[in-house]
């Protein structure tokens, strides 16, 4: 037997081997490459679409849940909301306040002019923001706030606001929540760019869209009897009508709308 042609045929095949599994190697690496290069960034996807959008707001890179409970109200809360007939409602987790003078608003409605109403008629006016305007409802909505960040839809943390044809306040109704705190664990949050791609994804984002508002804020998780656990939450509004709302930690779209009918 001819070992040496043996083993020069053996040194031949694992060369032939060698050269063929570098030339995959650098194949895949060519394609993976490619790939990078190709992907566009979501403000490409977003402008090849023409959606145009305000500026990003500037937020943390983690977040926090947190907790909160439903405050019920004391008739001795109350006592201080003068010129008003005032009813707790919802075993005094809500109140329900008529005005004896109806609250004049201007043919334009403006959240200043609001501000101003509820700095004199309502219990703590500083821990509300301005929310949305339904001429259709003839209602007013504030969104009580935490360190800045409205808490959206909430039924248990709103001002409600009912004016008439005259666009006068009549009524308002009031919940709060107390004893708000941030769950220790922090995580990663989505950016909005990230939060309006997956929109953009799903079909939500229209081409030719602007989205005209964007803020960060929470949404409940966990609904309780008497307390809730909320999650930071995207809130994007889409040519002064729509509004989108985006899990910040999962990225998943949340119908709050939804949520409040059930």
């Amino acid at each position: 037997m001819d070992w040496s042609k043996i083993k020069t045929i053996f040194i031949l095949t694992f060369l032939i081997l060698d050269v063929y599994l570098l030339y995959q190697f650098l194949s895949i690496t060519d394609t993976n490459k490619y790939e990078f290069i190709t992907e566009a960034s979501p403000e490409d996807k977003l402008k090849a679409d023409e959606i145009k959008y305000v500026d990003m707001p500037k937020v943390p890179l983690k977040d926090q849940y947190i907790s909160a409970k439903t405050k019920n109200f004391k008739q001795t809360d109350t006592e201080k909301l003068e010129g008003q007939a005032v009813t707790l409602l919802e075993e005094n987790k809500e109140i329900y306040s008529k005005l004896r003078d109806p609250f004049q608003l201007p043919d334009k409605i403006q959240p200043s002019d609001v501000d101003a109403f509820l700095k004199e008629n309502i219990l703590y006016p500083d821990h509300y923001q301005y929310g949305k305007l339904d001429r259709d409802k003839k209602e007013i909505i504030y969104y009580q706030v935490f360190e800045g960040r409205p808490f959206f839809e909430n039924d248990s943390a709103m001002v409600k606001l009912t004016f008439n044809d005259k666009n006068q306040i009549i009524s308002y109704e009031q919940t709060y929540l107390e004893s708000i705190e941030k769950m220790k664990h922090k995580e990663e949050i989505q950016q909005a760019l990230e939060a309006m791609e997956t929109l953009h994804k799903q079909g939500l984002l229209k081409p030719k869209s602007k989205v005209t508002k964007v803020e960060l804020g929470y949404s409940t998780l966990i609904p309780l009897a008497a307390s809730q656990v909320m999650a930071p939450t995207w809130h994007f509004v889409v040519d002064d009508k729509k509004s989108l709302y985006v899990n910040g930690f999962e990225g998943q779209v949340i119908d709050l709308t939804a949520k409040k009918k059930m």
